[in-house]
């Protein structure tokens, strides 16, 4: 299985991206699908998940700016951005819990996108 990630960029403070998550491989379902950051010198942390039924999860900083979506029938994950802070600066990585066609479940990371908001 494998994850790919797309979307990050240069935006200016007050801007919008979208992030794609991609995932791949032999997959018979997958449970979550979620976006994570990382700033420089910080732990990665959480900035939204989405179930496979639709239920979300937003970090407190990201409420009402960002918004994740999934397309389940592409095994894809959306996170719009909207009011680009520069504390979102970071490096994003899309992480999904997939169940095998074997019935195990595992977890999954993307290689991670850059996204730069200037100020």
């Amino acid at each position: 299985v494998q994850l790919q990630a797309s979307g990050g960029g240069l935006v200016q403070a007050g801007g919008s991206l979208r992030l794609s998550c991609a995932a791949s491989g032999s997959i018979f379902s997958i449970v979550v699908m979620g976006w994570y950051r990382q700033a420089p010198g910080k732990q990665r942390e959480l900035v939204a998940v989405a179930t496979s039924g639709g239920s979300t999860n937003y970090a407190d900083s990201v409420k009402g700016r960002f918004t994740i979506s999934r397309d389940n029938a592409k095994n894809t994950v959306y996170l719009q951005m909207t009011s680009l802070e520069p504390e979102d600066t970071a490096i994003y990585y899309c992480k999904a819990n997939v169940v095998l066609p074997s019935q195990y479940e595992y977890q999954y990371w993307g290689q991670g996108t850059l996204v730069t908001v200037s100020s």
